[in-house]
C-alpha cells in the first residue's frame, strides 16, 4: 500500500473499543462525545461499489473524560449491509451503485422506490435519540455508548428524501429541515418541517414547488427565513427508473440557472425567488439578515463549484489514483434582496476564499443565523488540488485571510469546532455581531487525520485561535475517510451542534 491518501479508501476490518495513547495535553474542560459517520468498507461481496458515497456506514466514537480519549467503532447493522454480507451483492440502490437487476426489477421502480437504509453520512440527535442519517428517508437510531443499531426512525414520512443537514435553532429550540418530493403523480419540490424540543414529530412548515427538483444537500437558516439553494442538477425520471444508479439519473442543465428560494419560517410562504448563473453546492456555511440601502437582504455563505462534475470526480476509480484531480470549491457569499423581482442581477455575489475548501464548520452554537467571522474546513495546499484534502484551513471572512495546519503525508477530515467552557458568556451574547469580541475562535477543532506513513489515523486537537496542535490520540488502525460528525458535551441540556 502506497504511503498516501489511498490508504483512506481501504476497508477497516476490526471493531474496537479502547483508550487511545495520547500525545500532548487534552484541555481539561473538553468533556463529552464526538460521534462521526462515514464508510467502513466499499465491498459488497462479489460486487464492487463505485463511489465514495456508497460505502457501508461505520460509526466512530471518541469519548473525552478526565484528559483521556476512549475510541470505539462499529458497523451500522442496516438491512443493506446485512444483505450484502449474506448474498455477496447489493440489495438496494446506493448513491452511485445499483444492485444487479433485470428489466422486471427496473419496471418495479415505477410503482415503488426501494430506499437504502445505509445511513453513512451524518449523525443527529432528536430528544434523547441519536440517529445515523443519509439522504434516504430511512433514518437509523443508534446507541451512543455501545454503538449498537436500535432500529428505524421516521421524520414524519412526508417526503421521498430527507436532508442529512437539519439545522437547530437555539432561540426557538427546534430542529428545522426539509425533504425532496420527486413528483411523478404529484408536483415535485421540497417540504419544510420542524421538530420542536420535547417532541419527536415533524410538523410541516411549508412547501416549495419545483418540478423537477434539483439535487439539494443542505440549506441555510436565519431567524426569520429558510433559504434553499437549488442547482440545475436535476433528475430525469425515466433515467431514475432505467438507469444504473441514483445519481446517474441526474443531469446538469445550466440553462435553468441556480435558484434561491427564500421561505418565511412562520407562514411557510415563499417570500422571494431569484435565479443566478449556474453553480453547484453541497454545503452551506452560514446565513444571516442584514439591512443595506434601506432594504433587508439575506446573506448566504456556501461552498460553490462551477458545475456538478465534482460528483463524478469522487468516484473511487478516480480517487484511488496517485494524484486525483479534484474540482475546486470556493467560499462564496450571496446577498439576496427580499423582494419578488426574481431578477438574478439583483443578487450580489463575491468570492471570500478561492479555495479549495470543503466540509465547512463555524462556531455553530453562538454564530449560526448571525453575522460571524471564522469558518474552518479541509483544503489543499495547491490550487487546483493535486492531491486529496491535505490541510485544515481557518478563514477570516471579515479580513478575507486564511491560516492553515498541515503535515506531510497526512490527510485531515472535517474539523468539528467545540467552544471553550471558559469563555466569557456575557460577551458571547447571541445578539452580538460576531465581528469583534475576540471570543469566536475560543475553542478547539477536532479532526480525524490519516497518517499514511504510520498507516494509522489519529484524532487531532487543535487550538482554533492559533491553529496549533494541542494533542493527538492514536487510533489502532487507519480509518477510512468519513464525512460528518457532531460533538455532544457532557451534561448539556440542549443538543451541542457543531456544524450546519
Amino acid at each position: 500500500m502506497a504511503a498516501d491518501h489511498r490508504l483512506g479508501f481501504r476497508p477497516v476490518r476490526e471493531e474496537i473499543r479502547e483508550t487511545l495513547p495520547t500525545e500532548g495535553d487534552v484541555p481539561e474542560w473538553l468533556s463529552g462525545t464526538l460521534l462521526r459517520n462515514g464508510p467502513g468498507t466499499w465491498n459488497a461481496g462479489r460486487q464492487p461499489l463505485t463511489h465514495w458515497f456508497d460505502g457501508f456506514a461505520m460509526i466512530r466514537r471518541f469519548r473525552f473524560r478526565d484528559g483521556e480519549i476512549e475510541y470505539a467503532n462499529r458497523f451500522l447493522d442496516s438491512e443493506a449491509y446485512a444483505h450484502a454480507r449474506e448474498h455477496g451483492e447489493l440489495g438496494y440502490r446506493e448513491f452511485a451503485t445499483d444492485p444487479p437487476t433485470g428489466l422486471l426489477g427496473r419496471l418495479r421502480r415505477l410503482r415503488s422506490t426501494e430506499f437504502t437504509d445505509n445511513a453513512c453520512v451524518d449523525v443527529c440527535r432528536i430528544g434523547d435519540r441519536y440517529l445515523a442519517t443519509t439522504e434516504s428517508p430511512l433514518v437509523t437510531e443508534i446507541d451512543p455508548d455501545s454503538l449498537e443499531t436500535r432500529g428505524r426512525y421516521a421524520f414524519g414520512d412526508v417526503t421521498d428524501t430527507t436532508t442529512v443537514h437539519p439545522q437547530y435553532d437555539f432561540d426557538e429550540r427546534e430542529l428545522v429541515g426539509y425533504g425532496t418530493r420527486f413528483g411523478g403523480g404529484s408536483t415535485g419540490g421540497y417540504t419544510l418541517f420542524r421538530v420542536p424540543d420535547g417532541s419527536e414529530d415533524a410538523s410541516i412548515v411549508g412547501e416549495i414547488e419545483s418540478d423537477p427538483p434539483g439535487y439539494v444537500h443542505s440549506f441555510a437558516l436565519t431567524p426569520r427565513y429558510v433559504v434553499l439553494t437549488e442547482p440545475p442538477f436535476v433528475p430525469n425520471r425515466l433515467a431514475l427508473v432505467t438507469g444504473s444508479s441514483v445519481i446517474d439519473g441526474y443531469e446538469w442543465r445550466p440553462e435553468r440557472g441556480t435558484r434561491f428560494h427564500v421561505v418565511d419560517r412562520q407562514s411557510g410562504k415563499t417570500v422571494t425567488r431569484h435565479r443566478v448563473p449556474p453553480f453547484f453546492t453541497f454545503h452551506h456555511v452560514n446565513a444571516f439578515e442584514r439591512g443595506e440601502d434601506g432594504r433587508t437582504k439575506v446573506v448566504v455563505d456556501l461552498i460553490a463549484y462551477e458545475d456538478a462534475s465534482v460528483i463524478e470526480a469522487l468516484r473511487l476509480r478516480r480517487l484511488v489514483t496517485a494524484s486525483p484531480s479534484l474540482p475546486t470549491g470556493e467560499l462564496r457569499r450571496f446577498s439576496i434582496p427580499l423582494d419578488d423581482s426574481r431578477d438574478g442581477d439583483a443578487v450580489e455575489s463575491a468570492t471570500i476564499y478561492p479555495g479549495h475548501v470543503e466540509l465547512p464548520m463555524i462556531d455553530y452554537a453562538h454564530r449560526n443565523t448571525r453575522e460571524y467571522r471564522y469558518v474552518y474546513g479541509v483544503g489543499n495546499r495547491k490550487r487546483p488540488p493535486e492531491d486529496f484534502q491535505n490541510q485544515l484551513v481557518k478563514i477570516d471572512v471579515r479580513e478575507r485571510e486564511a491560516e492553515t495546519w498541515s503535515e506531510e503525508r497526512t490527510y485531515p477530515g472535517e474539523p468539528v469546532f467545540v467552544p471553550s467552557l471558559d469563555r466569557d458568556e456575557e460577551s458571547e451574547s447571541r445578539n452580538g455581531d460576531g465581528n469583534g469580541n475576540g471570543t469566536e475562535d475560543d475553542g478547539v477543532l477536532l479532526s480525524v487525520v490519516l497518517d499514511a506513513e504510520a498507516e494509522r489515523s489519529f484524532l487531532l486537537v487543535i487550538d482554533a485561535d492559533t491553529m496549533t496542535e494541542r494533542a493527538r490520540a492514536w487510533c489502532p488502525h487507519p480509518l477510512p475517510f468519513g464525512f460528518h460528525g457532531q460533538f455532544y458535551a457532557e451534561g448539556q441540556e440542549r443538543p451541542t451542534r457543531s456544524m450546519s
